[in-house]
């Protein structure tokens, strides 16, 4: 009954917390910004756009689509892909704050006509001053390739920061549960 959109091993294990059997699907949507795209509009199109994909694959399911972008003085840190950028991304927020934005769409395709529920989660994290060999001992281990601002919270790049202001803590990772978790018992799904 219950779909994820999303190729991400963080948000399959996030829900795998819920107790409740779901499957996932790949959705293949564009991920690159539209000109002049603010970015709580791109994780919110991404999300709802990765759910109705989702919808469309496995029809008459929930299906849930989420989407994290990541804002640092007001310019989107996208995913790095490579050492070269995530090098860069975590030198230039050493010292600063950075808003993770992570939007969630739950679709109910169970019946027509679906029903959409959509939700923000904004995590504000400040980086430490690191330095240049920091960074780079880190990158090491972690690889943190295709995560939004270089990092993963649930594990190293935890030593990155100096504090995390957030409502869910499981936002930041990707996929905030408390809002799904109550979403989720809305649409009747019993959770353990």
């Amino acid at each position: 009954m219950l779909v994820l959109a999303s190729t991400s091993g963080h948000r399959r294990a996030l829900l795998q917390r819920l107790g409740i059997p779901f499957e996932t699907v790949s959705p293949e949507v564009d991920e690159h910004p539209r000109p002049g795209e603010e970015p709580h509009e791109l994780a919110t199109r991404l999300a709802t756009s990765k759910a109705e994909a989702g919808a469309a694959a496995v029809p008459g399911r929930i299906v849930i689509g989420s989407d994290q972008v990541a804002v640092r003085d007001g310019q989107i840190l996208g995913k790095p892909g490579g050492p070269a950028e995530a090098q860069r991304q975590l030198a230039s927020s050493s010292g600063h704050a950075v808003e993770f934005l992570t939007a969630v769409s739950v679709v109910d395709a169970r019946q027509a006509p679906s029903e959409q529920f959509l939700h923000m989660d904004i995590t504000r994290v400040q980086f430490r001053p690191l330095s240049q060999e920091e960074i780079g001992r880190y990158l090491q281990r972690e690889q943190p390739w295709d995560s939004a601002g270089s990092f993963y919270s649930e594990g190293l790049g935890i030593s990155l920061l100096e504090r995390i202001d957030s409502l869910d803590p499981t936002g930041l990772v990707g996929l905030p549960l408390i809002w799904v978790a109550g979403v989720l018992r809305q649409l009747g799904v019993e959770l353990p």
